[in-house]
């Protein structure tokens, strides 16, 4: 998928671009609200206050399915909504230690939309991976900015207790993106 087209089918070019805004639109805010969902399953880690939450799948399949263009304005509906105080977020605000995190999930699905995009499981395998650097990058700076902890402690508690999890995620959001392009292929 192309990041700076809409998801054009056969059907898509037979449509209003108004109506085609809409659905694409609606799919973003699908994507927003399923991250919210996402948020809400987690599992609390007693040496870290960053938890276990099902966020990182869904912003790899937002950008891999929606491409960078909407899978990115999935992550920003989201993060407003946190920036807003309504209660979407992992943590009990976006100024905690959490906060990083979020903020790198709209640069995440940016990355993995133009890795999708060029095709193939490869460039798929490419995107989870670069996408769940910016992740983590993004969170490990913003944990040691919170608490004035040391790089090492921040990538001790935020990122090394994830790697295995996240390592599931990415393969499990590879399979969903391959699958899941053909159907919306289908839809739209």
């Amino acid at each position: 998928m192309d990041s700076t087209t809409t998801l054009v089918s056969p059907r898509a070019a037979d449509r209003s671009p108004a109506v085609q805004l809409a659905i694409e639109l609606g799919l973003a805010t699908a994507v927003a609200a399923a991250t919210v969902v996402c948020a809400h399953i987690r599992l609390p880690l007693p040496f870290t206050p960053v938890p276990v939450t099902m966020q990182t799948f869904l912003v790899l399949v937002a950008g891999g399915l929606l491409g960078a263009r909407l899978g990115t304005i999935s992550q920003l509906e989201y993060l407003l909504a946190g920036v807003l105080g309504l209660p979407v977020l992992a943590g009990p605000t976006l100024l905690g230690p959490t906060g990083g995190y979020v903020l790198g999930f709209v640069l995440a699905a940016a990355v993995m939309g133009l890795c999708a995009r060029r095709g193939g499981s490869a460039w798929l395998i490419i995107g989870v991976l670069a996408a769940t650097l910016v992740i983590y990058t993004c969170g490990a700076a913003w944990l040691c900015l919170y608490s004035g902890k040391s790089l090492t402690v921040a990538l001790t508690i935020g990122v090394a207790p994830f790697l295995a999890g996240d390592a599931l995620k990415a393969a499990a959001a590879v399979a969903v993106i391959r699958l899941g392009r053909k159907q919306l292929a289908r839809l739209l």
